[in-house]
């Protein structure tokens, strides 16, 4: 699962790269690394990950990871091809959420490709350039479906409804996320056409220091413009981030923190909420020779969690032996919560709730 990194030029998406890729932000823990330049595969800070270390002194830990494309800055006529459109919408679509970056600070240095600070407008840009991409989604589509709908075939019929409508939105400047349809038409016909607008976004308003903890008046207009989306907005001093993470001492780094009255790097929240955004969650391991994260759909069973592992885990699953994280941490080893009676057993039914710490028993 990927969630990529999108903006105008020069709003700060390769500073952020840059901060999520120095893992001195997070903890020594959480290294980064990187598959081709513009690749990042960053793992999920979490605390749980940590008390349950401090419980079972494994041998090792691996934390859940989130993959993060930085894609190249998206300029007006990107949909015609203008800039790199097409290697921008190509790179767009095999991302599974959106991270999109807007500037949220003045600074007379940066130059801004459009001569003002303006998050709505540079916002309004690069939904424009993605809704004509999806607008000619659309009407490929339709071209398809009206022939077969012509014939009588309800299904065609339902979709070319459905199609008219997402053109309608498109043409009046809705993207595709905004939109809304029943669960079953979603499922049939919407998911599958894979628009780039229906992407599940976070706007990142990159501010100023000063503005780290509680944001500023952009921010506000971004807040007010998005109510309707259902996207997060998360405040994040991209530049400072970037200061943070030059500072080689962890104490140095939490009192920087401090003295900007933040609690932990906002490169970690990020990274949170990317994870969040892909509807993915955690279930953990816990055994002498590793304590593991392991990431799993929201509304995932107990055989695909276990097919997380490995393949033969699903196929054979018989039951898994499951613990709530925080009766784990209050009885303070696995033997206790046996003792308890709070150890469950469930079936090939259970749906796994974050958090969970499982074991798996399956015969091949």
């Amino acid at each position: 699962m990927k969630a990529g990194i999108v903006g105008l030029p020069n709003v700060g998406k390769s500073t952020l790269f840059n901060c999520l890729s120095n893992a001195k932000a997070q903890s020594a823990n959480f290294p980064f690394c990187t598959i081709e330049p513009n690749i990042g595969v960053v793992n999920v800070p979490d605390p749980r990950l940590q008390k349950l270390e401090e419980l079972v002194k494994p041998e090792r830990v691996i934390p859940a990871t989130v993959e993060i494309v930085d894609i190249a800055g998206l300029v007006k006529g990107a949909s015609k091809g203008e800039g790199l459109g097409n290697q921008f919408l190509a790179n767009i679509r095999e991302t599974d959420a959106i991270l999109h970056v807007l500037r949220c600070f003045d600074n007379d240095n940066i130059v801004h490709v459009d001569g003002s600070v303006n998050p709505i407008r540079d916002k309004e840009t690069i939904d424009m350039e993605l809704q004509l991409k999806d607008l000619e989604t659309v009407d490929k589509k339709l071209d398809k479906v009206k022939r077969a709908a012509k014939t009588g075939n309800k299904d065609a019929q339902k979709e070319e409804a459905l199609l008219l409508q997402i053109k309608a939105g498109l043409e009046a400047g809705k993207s595709v996320r905004s939109l809304e349809f029943s669960e079953d038409d979603d499922r049939d016909f919407v998911k599958p056409a894979q628009f780039i607008t229906d992407k599940p976004v976070m706007y990142v308003c990159n501010v100023d220091e000063g503005s780290a903890v509680s944001g500023n008046s952009y921010v506000e207009t971004v807040r007010e413009a998005v109510k309707d989306e259902q996207a997060e907005v998360l405040v994040l001093a991209v530049g400072t981030e970037a200061d943070i993470n030059e500072l080689d001492d962890y104490e140095e780094r939490q009192m920087f923190l401090a003295d900007i009255g933040l609690d932990e790097p906002g490169s970690a929240k990020l990274i949170r909420g990317a994870y969040k955004l892909l509807n993915q969650q955690t279930y953990f391991t816990a055994g002498v020779k590793e304590v593991r994260a392991w990431t799993v759909d929201v509304g995932a069973t107990a055989p695909q969690a276990a097919g997380v592992i490995h393949s033969d885990f699903e196929k054979g699953f018989i039951r898994a032996e499951v613990i709530a994280y925080n009766d784990y941490v209050q009885y303070g080893s696995e033997s206790k919560v046996k003792e308890a009676g709070k150890m469950r057993v469930e079936g090939k039914n259970y749906i796994v709730k974050d958090g969970d710490v499982m074991h798996f028993l399956f015969n091949v």
